[in-house]
C-alpha cells in the first residue's frame, strides 16, 4: 500500500507527473518490504530482479491500454468499460478501482511512448506473455464493435516495439477478423496443407500457447492465456469438422 501513499502526496504536490513518480518509487518501497527474508527480490515473469513489483507491469499495461483506446482519435465509453470490467473479473473489484484510479489518469496523458513501454517489458516478460498482452490489446480495440484501422495500425506497431513476429500477430489478429480461412490463419498454416501437417500445426500451437508457458503474476495475463489457448483449441476443432479429421 505504500505505492498508493505515495502517489497520493505525489499529486497533491506535483500533480499528475508527481503521482506517478510517487507511485513507482512507493512500488519500490513495497518490493523492499516484501522481499525481506527472501533474498529482497521479486520474480517478474521469468525475470528476477531486485525492487521490480507486478504493480509496475499493471501501469505499463494501462498505459498501452490508453494508447490503443485513443489510436482512432476518441476515447470510447465501451472501451473504458471493458478494461474495467475484464479488471473486475480478474482482481477483484477492490484492487480493480484502485487500479482503474490510476487508468483514469494515465488516459488523460497527452504523450506516452509506447517504445519505451514496450522495451521495459521485453527485458521482464517471457515472449509466450507478451502474445497474450497483444490479445488483451486487441480485445480493448474490438470491445466497442470493430477494430478501426487506426486501431491495427497502432496494434501492429505496438506487436513490432514488442518483438512479436509477423505470423504470431497475424494468428492474434485472426481471432477478431471473420474470414474464410480464419482457423487456418490461427494455426498459421494455409488451406492447402495435408491433414497430417493439420495436426502437427495444432499441436505446435498447442504447446506455444499452453497457459503453462505463461509464467508471470499477472492476472489479465493469465486469463488471455486461457482465452487465446481455446481459440487455438476451436480453431482445430473447426478443420477437424470441416475436413472429417480423426
Amino acid at each position: 500500500m505504500i505505492k498508493w501513499v505515495a502517489a497520493f502526496i505525489g499529486f497533491f504536490i506535483r500533480g499528475f507527473v508527481g503521482a506517478v513518480i510517487g507511485f513507482f518509487l512507493g512500488s519500490v518501497l513495497d518490493g523492499l518490504s516484501s522481499g525481506q527474508g527472501r533474498g529482497g527480490g521479486r520474480v517478474f515473469g521469468d525475470f528476477t530482479r531486485p525492487n521490480v513489483s507486478p504493480a509496475d507491469f499493471e501501469l505499463n499495461l494501462l498505459s498501452l491500454c490508453s494508447i490503443v483506446i485513443k489510436a482512432d482519435g476518441s476515447v470510447s465509453q465501451r472501451e473504458l468499460d471493458y478494461v474495467r470490467q475484464y479488471f473486475i473479473g480478474t482482481y477483484g473489484r477492490e484492487k480493480a478501482n484502485a487500479i482503474f484510479r490510476t487508468f483514469n489518469e494515465v488516459i488523460k496523458k497527452r504523450e506516452i511512448s509506447a517504445q519505451r513501454i514496450c522495451t521495459y517489458l521485453n527485458q521482464r516478460t517471457r515472449y509466450e506473455v507478451r502474445l497474450q498482452l497483444l490479445h488483451f490489446l486487441f480485445g480493448i480495440a474490438q470491445s466497442d464493435g470493430r477494430v478501426s484501422q487506426a486501431e491495427l495500425d497502432k496494434l501492429n506497431q505496438i506487436a513490432g516495439f514488442l518483438r512479436i513476429g509477423n505470423y504470431d500477430f497475424e494468428s492474434i489478429k485472426a481471432m477478431f477478423f471473420k474470414a474464410a480461412d480464419q482457423a487456418y490463419t490461427i494455426l498459421e498454416i494455409d488451406k492447402s496443407v495435408t491433414d497430417e501437417e493439420v495436426k502437427k500445426a495444432y499441436r505446435k500451437m498447442a504447446k506455444k500457447y499452453h497457459p503453462d508457458r505463461v509464467i508471470t503474476q499477472d492476472e489479465a495475463i493469465k486469463k488471455g492465456a486461457e482465452e487465446k489457448f481455446k481459440q487455438v483449441q476451436k480453431a482445430y476443432e473447426t478443420i477437424q469438422k470441416e475436413r472429417g479429421i480423426n
